[in-house]
């Protein structure tokens, strides 16, 4: 039998932090008790999780939650080169860090890309 990806997990060290950032960003995601270790939602084919680095630490024992540099790319696609600039304008207008500013890249899309809580650099394109 093939394998299927069906779960994208981010590790998070505030949960209401970073549910906040990608509920602002456009994910219908539901509350989750305050104290939850692990959130996630059902999207297109597969489900995207978030998981408190304690709960991470408990699965892998000597798991080591703080890496360097960009490791794996989330990317979420925008309805129009206009929504890109939107969305960044919006997640920058409630406090979260710009990463690069809107810009018409050589491949043909509108791509932004911002950071979440846990410094995750976030794709927009259209």
């Amino acid at each position: 039998m093939p394998i299927k990806l069906d779960v994208v997990g981010i590790a998070v060290r505030d949960m209401a932090a970073s549910l906040g950032f990608y509920r602002l960003l456009g994910l219908d995601i539901p509350e989750v008790p305050e104290g939850e270790p692990h959130a996630e939602i059902a999207l297109e084919g597969f489900r995207l999780a978030w998981d408190t680095v304690e709960l991470l630490e408990d699965v892998y024992g000597d798991w080591v939650g703080e890496t360097v540099g960009h490791r794996i790319e989330l990317a979420f696609r925008c309805d129009s080169p206009g929504d890109v600039d939107a969305t960044y304008n919006r997640m920058v207008g409630h406090g979260y860090r710009g990463h690069k500013q809107p810009w018409d890249a050589s491949w043909g899309q509108r791509y932004a890309v911002i950071e979440d809580p846990d410094g995750n650099l976030i794709s927009l394109y259209a």
